[in-house]
């Protein structure tokens, strides 16, 4: 298929996208006419009238299962006809710990989830996306996965993984019509600032020079550019939103 001229009716797959910064790029894209679907573990929580939108479709899927993503690639291309956009954004913060107390479970399931998981729904998207010659993968890693924070060992591999694998993955569909990037955000109002001690986000907050945290809609704002029409000759590439924090 040619590259679309703008994001109108292309079908585009937010996973997390019931809250935070998922739910906040789905109803962007929404609002630049994609028909939005939502991928969620806890699918049930997406409330539409309080969301402001209607999604196409609204899955359960555990992205850190293979056979729940397979499942649902297949019913929304039997459903929708085609997956244009997919937004990799599910993921877990994990304990704050030091790494030689960091819980072994949890260092599993983060992983699980922030890194395996954007490698499953990728696996499973990419031949669809190469068969109808157009596609665009974003997966939402961190600055964290640049620089790493102490006491957030897995969350830091996890995300550094993410930006490795973007770029990996961008370089095997270069040519394809199906562009890889991935967005790197510093900490985020949203709720899981709550899961946090005050003294580590007081830590991190001081490391962002513009000296406040990134908001949920500048994250979909950027989101939906890289997925729309004018981003047509970047791929493998971290855009960063990280209030002067990043510095390579």
């Amino acid at each position: 298929m040619n590259a679309p001229a703008s994001l109108e009716n292309q079908v585009a797959v937010v996973t997390g996208g019931v809250r935070g910064i998922g739910l906040a790029i789905a109803r962007r894209l929404h609002r630049e006419g994609c028909r939005v679907v939502i991928w969620d573990r806890d699918s049930t929580a997406f409330d539409a009238t309080a969301s402001g939108f209607k999604p196409l479709l609204v899955q359960q899927v555990d992205v850190s299962d293979l056979a729940s993503v397979e499942h649902a690639v297949r019913v929304l291309i039997e459903s929708a006809g085609s997956i244009d956009v997919v937004v990799n954004n599910a993921g877990i913060n994990g304990p704050i710990a030091p790494t030689w107390e960091y819980p072994v479970d949890a260092w599993h399931r983060v992983l699980a989830v922030d890194l395996t998981g954007v490698f499953y729904v990728c696996r499973s998207v990419a031949p669809h996306m190469r068969r109808q010659g157009y596609g665009r993968l974003i997966n939402i890693a961190s600055i964290v996965g640049k620089e790493g924070n102490a006491n957030s060992s897995a969350y830091s591999a996890a995300k550094g993984g993410v930006i490795a694998f973007t770029k990996a993955i961008a370089k095997e569909l270069a040519g394809s019509g199906v562009l890889a990037n991935c967005v790197a955000p510093a900490i985020t109002e949203t709720d899981l600032l709550l899961e946090m001690t005050p003294e580590y986000v007081s830590t991190i907050k001081a490391k962002i020079p513009l000296g406040r945290f990134v908001n949920v809609d500048e994250i979909a704002a950027m989101t939906a550019w890289i997925a729309g029409p004018d981003c047509s000759f970047t791929t493998g590439f971290v855009f960063d939103i990280s209030g002067g924090r990043a510095t390579y």
